[in-house]
């Protein structure tokens, strides 16, 4: 699929059908987030394939945004492997995390697979249930999978500012 028509054609996916998504898929996706850039290329993501009757039921609990996935995505970041600015009030932890999940995000509607990013949980309960290593920190859930029948985009979903009220050019 031609990149504009990937970032034309994803939306936030609120309904899903059970079929899970297949290997060769998810793996393409995982490979895209493994090559989304890094500060200083440090690569301090950790992306967590939860399919299991058991870690969705960790997710049901933490959220009501899985929508019936089969597949989420939680990415992570090790918040003692990453690249502090100068002055040190920014880290780049949430930043290259954040590059991954896009980079997931684009690559499963590539792959004609559905997706919705998820922050509506605690993310320190979340650890916690997934018993994660005090350095990760959660960044975000990914909701994959294939799309129910009937889903579609919510209303709002194209309503987009004019690039004019977004950018500033300065000459």
């Amino acid at each position: 699929m031609e990149f504009k028509e990937v970032i034309r054609k994803r939306y936030s996916c609120k309904a899903y059908s059970d079929r899970q998504v297949e290997d060769d898929k998810l793996n393409a996706i995982l490979e895209a987030g493994r090559l989304a850039p890094t500060a200083k290329n440090l690569q301090e993501q950790h992306v967590y394939v939860l399919q299991s009757e058991e870690a969705l039921a960790k997710i049901d609990a933490a959220t009501p945004c899985r929508y019936g996935a089969p597949t989420v995505l939680l990415v992570a970041f090790d918040s003692e492997d990453v690249f502090t600015y100068p002055g040190g009030k920014r880290d780049s932890g949430i930043e290259d995390a954040a590059i991954v999940a896009t980079q997931l995000i684009l690559a499963a509607a590539d792959e004609g697979v559905d997706s919705c990013w998820l922050n509506n949980f605690d993310p320190d309960k979340l650890a916690e249930a997934f018993d994660l290593p005090e350095n990760e920190e959660i960044l975000m859930l990914l909701d994959l999978g294939y799309a129910a029948e009937g889903a579609a985009p919510l209303p709002n979903h194209f309503n987009r500012k004019p690039l004019e009220e977004t950018v500033t050019w300065v000459r």
